[in-house]
């Protein structure tokens, strides 16, 4: 009797294994214990933040599984992360244009957004180098057609951004596209309409908002020059639209003829209005040509 019931436990034992064993061929289960916790190499959230908030190069660490979660937080929040991140600046982010060349900066601004290598010459080691006039037709032995003095012109001279805006890659300058969105007005007014100008009219769509552009300088408006060309004496290939052969006005006052007085720059051969009787009095009419950017 005893025997019969050893020969029943033992047949009891071989079927439970091989019942487990057709478990798992079929995948139902495994029966091997887990793995321990994986180990990588990686970098971690307080890298992350530290590389946005300071620049710091961080550094790959072995990175263990936890056998469990932590109890408390021991890096930084998504939101702190966010706050360190860059965000898009189209009003006063530098564009390749603006930086020296061969330096490196991250673009702020549409189109230009990321690490980047600026382009802009100034001029050896000096602060403001004097561009060339664009005359390259020589009168006479030692005139400025035969010398061609100054920075040269980078090719292309301008980029269109496709949103209403041109930038001058050769003063990192940028421009509304269609230069004749105001029509005559005053100086006063000139101001004003350059002012409050934002994305949305004169066909901009940059998201620029008002108070980023404005009306430009004396010298501003005078390095558009061409002395080259005429009506407009602007350089060839230029993409502007709707520019006018005639008076645009500067926000430099004429202190010279007085102070009811300001400077003008004619496109149709680039003569800078100013002197005595060809003084723009400021509540005369002519054209407006907002543009933002520079130093």
């Amino acid at each position: 009797m005893r025997n019969r019931w050893m020969t029943i436990f033992m047949m009891i034992v071989v079927l439970a294994a091989a019942g487990v064993g057709l478990l798992n061929a079929a995948g139902n289960g495994p029966v091997d214990p887990p793995n321990t916790p994986g180990t990588t190499s990686s970098y971690t959230l307080n890298d992350l933040w530290a590389r946005l908030n300071a620049g710091a190069a961080g550094a790959q660490s072995t990175f263990t599984e936890p056998a469990s979660g932590p109890t408390s937080g021991t890096m930084h929040t998504l939101n702190e992360i966010m706050a360190a991140a860059p965000a898009l600046d189209v009003a006063n982010g530098a564009t390749a244009a603006t930086v020296a060349n061969g330096k490196t900066f991250w673009g702020l601004t549409s189109g230009q957004w990321g690490l980047r290598t600026g382009t802009a010459s100034f001029g050896n080691t000096y602060q403001a180098g004097v561009p060339k006039p664009g005359q390259i037709t020589s009168f006479a032995a030692g005139d400025d057609g035969a010398l061609q003095k100054g920075v040269a012109w980078p090719s292309p001279r301008f980029t269109d951004h496709s949103n209403g805006t041109v930038t001058d890659n050769l003063t990192g300058l940028i421009w509304v596209k269609n230069a004749n969105c105001f029509s005559t007005q005053t100086w006063a007014n000139a101001l004003t309409a350059a002012n409050t100008l934002a994305s949305g009219s004169c066909g901009l769509t940059d998201g620029s908002a008002a108070g980023a552009w404005r009306l430009p300088n004396v010298r501003e408006m005078q390095s558009l020059v061409d002395y080259e060309r005429f009506s407009p004496a602007l350089p060839s290939g230029y993409p502007f639209s709707n520019v006018q052969s005639n008076i645009y006005w500067t926000s430099t006052t004429n202190i010279g003829v007085g102070p009811t007085f300001a400077w003008g720059v004619g496109l149709q051969v680039g003569f800078v209005y100013g002197i005595f009787a060809a003084a723009c009095t400021k509540t005369d009419a002519y054209y407006v040509w907002p543009v933002r950017g520079g130093p």
